[in-house]
């Protein structure tokens, strides 16, 4: 086959890059390469049109096999991935029904919050503990009972050997998410260290946790994630082994949960880059066991990016982190519940959520192929340019600053994390990073408010902030505020869409002023055309509207915009679909809402929602 296969690409010549490139900018025109075909990513690097084999050449992650140092294509030579649910439940008597349910529908990892040490023999009733992987999180001051409590059940069932699952002793956990301050560095080291005596009989139980996801669930970049991470994770190394532990005696208790979002590619590329730089940082603690230069992650799909108003779209942005996760072979996936953002999820969404992993297991059989990424231009060249921008931040902005443990005490990890949500929530605003349903295509007669049943802080501890506390804002947030106050309000704002003149302007500006405005919840009526302005203002009066939006084509707004807002008189507000040539013109004649792609949505649209709720 490989003969025949060489004797078919025989009969084509062989075209340079630079040939492909002199034909691409000969169809742009004289347009721009860079400007039109290079991507320039949020984690700093630039991204090309089209890789090549010798965009490969010489890159030390196409060197090892799956299982082999660095481990970059996986730790494993399967991908049997565990399929984990986190079990939510008022009690620890209703958390083990639920669990022993859904042992029964293939899950085979569990996690579990527990009130205290007395729980977790409760919950662990009846579940088999060399089959099952048990995960159990709590305040950090309870950790070491839940230990106890934990290994206790595991040698009572004699599973010492075969068990697999995590006490995930979170120290920073309080001072992230609530800037809460006192964080005693000799006093975690010393109940890191009493947590690794409690766990030593069980081998394959993790105590010590790197929750990277805070931060991705906080806004945080790809590359920051994976930066701080690896920080983390050294921060655990160097306090443990600076009191006396083994190196691989550490790193074989640590436990990674990361977050894996819905920017596909890259995220396959940053759990090949994370294990690799992982298993480099551990080589320099000289471990004693190779073993312990494994990293083992947890995945759990994005809350960042879910949504209150379209919900089901969350179903399709997890279920891309889902493939992710799996293509880049994590040890562990959880699927956050679509409805998460608004309720505690039910039996039906956790029942979807458990689906989705299968769909990519019994009917993709992406459990069977290890490391598919691997050899890939592309992902090869994402993996080595987000592992050189994590490492970057890694030496330079936590290592160089006295650790992570340190920079995260100053606020600096929380200030650098909140930028970039800044960032990112005013990417949402300006239509740069879409959240499709919300400031994209929204679903206009859609009402969210009856069904939030939660707000505000889960995670059982006070939900005050102090000043070096982490935003935690999902990214629809602000639109989501938008349009509750439109559904609060005592009239729902109607839209009239004016549309006169070009048919092909006239249609695209208004079904884009029609997305525009939806993404507020305000009443849209669309029209088929008008001879004049005076006939379609009269429309839109006759029906009551509070915004006009003139849709037509820039070379007709010099006459019809004066004309329609003359007659408009101050009738309701007047508003042109565009940004013409013109416009200057038009403000001078008092004309001053304009809608088009370089507006900032969220604050025109805060700006109509002052005029018009409640009016």
């Amino acid at each position: 086959m490989a003969e025949n296969n060489e004797k078919l690409f025989d009969q084509f010549p062989e075209v340079s890059y630079q040939e492909w490139r002199a034909k691409v900018e000969a169809d742009l025109k004289g347009a721009d390469f860079n400007k039109k075909l290079v991507w320039r990513t949020n984690e700093g690097f630039n991204v090309e049109p089209v890789y090549r084999a010798e965009d490969i050449a010489g890159l030390k992650t196409t060197d090892s096999l799956p299982g082999q140092y660095p481990y970059v294509r996986g730790t494993r030579t399967d991908n049997d991935w565990l399929t984990r649910q986190n079990i939510i439940a008022d009690n620890a008597k209703e958390a083990n029904a639920t669990a022993l349910d859904v042992l029964t529908k293939g899950v085979n990892s569990l996690g579990y919050k527990v009130a205290s040490a007395d729980d977790v023999a409760v919950f662990l009733d009846g579940i088999d503990l060399s089959k099952v992987e048990i995960n159990l999180s709590c305040c950090p001051g309870k950790a070491l009972d839940v230990a106890k409590a934990l290994v206790a059940c595991i040698v009572a069932a004699g599973a010492q050997d075969t068990f697999r699952g995590s006490v995930n002793y979170n120290p920073l956990r309080r001072q992230l998410i609530h800037g809460v301050e006192g964080f005693d560095a000799a006093a975690v080291t010393a109940d890191a260290c009493a947590l690794l005596d409690i766990v030593a009989p069980v081998k394959g139980l993790r105590c010590l946790a790197v929750d990277s996801d805070i931060l991705a669930n906080a806004g945080a970049y790809i590359y920051q994630e994976l930066g701080y991470a690896l920080a983390w994770g050294a921060a655990w190394l160097t306090a443990l082994t600076d009191a006396g532990r083994s190196a691989t005696e550490v790193a074989c208790r640590i436990k990674f949960n990361m977050c894996v979002s819905s920017n596909f590619f890259m995220e396959i590329a940053k759990f090949r880059a994370a294990r690799m730089l992982w298993a480099q940082i551990v080589e320099q603690y000289k471990p004693e066991c190779p073993c312990a230069a494994k990293m083992y992650v947890n995945a759990t799909t994005s809350r960042f990016n879910q949504t209150i108003y379209d919900a089901h779209v969350n179903l399709l942005r997890s279920q891309t982190e889902t493939f992710s996760a799996c293509v880049a072979g994590v040890d562990t996936i959880v699927v956050t519940p679509f409805d998460a953002p608004y309720k505690r999820p039910d039996a039906f969404s956790e029942r979807i959520a458990r689906n989705q992993q299968f769909l990519l297991k019994e009917e993709s059989h992406m459990d069977k192929v290890v490391d598919p990424a691997g050899g890939s231009y592309y992902v090869e060249h994402l993996t080595v340019a987000i592992a050189e921008e994590a490492w970057k931040l890694f030496l330079a902005t936590v290592d160089a600053e006295g650790g992570f443990f340190a920079t995260v005490g100053k606020g600096d990890v929380q200030k650098a994390v909140n930028e970039s949500c800044g960032k990112r929530h005013t990417d949402v605003a300006k239509r740069k990073e879409i959240l499709l349903g919300t400031n994209q295509y929204p679903n206009i007669n859609e009402l969210a408010a009856g069904k939030i049943e939660t707000t505000g802080c889960h995670c059982g501890c006070s939900a005050e902030k102090g000043p070096n506390a982490l935003a935690m804002k999902r990214a629809a947030t602000d639109f989501e505020e938008l349009r509750l106050a439109t559904e609060a309000s005592t009239k729902r704002p109607k839209v009239f869409m004016l549309t006169i003149g070009n048919l092909a302007m006239r249609l695209a500006r208004a079904q884009f002023s029609t997305n525009f405005f939806g993404c507020a919840g305000y009443e849209i009526i669309d029209n088929l055309g008008f001879e004049t302005v005076e006939e379609g203002v009269d429309a839109a009066l006759a029906k009551e509207a509070d915004v006009i939006v003139l849709c037509s084509s820039d070379d007709e707004y010099a006459e019809l915009a004066p004309k329609a807002f003359k007659y408009l008189d101050g009738r309701a507000e007047f508003v042109v679909a565009g940004a013409p040539a013109c416009t200057e013109d038009l403000k001078t004649a008092g004309i001053n809402d304009f809608v088009h792609v370089r507006c900032n949505v969220l604050e025109t649209l805060r700006d109509f929602n002052n005029r018009l709720l409640n009016k």
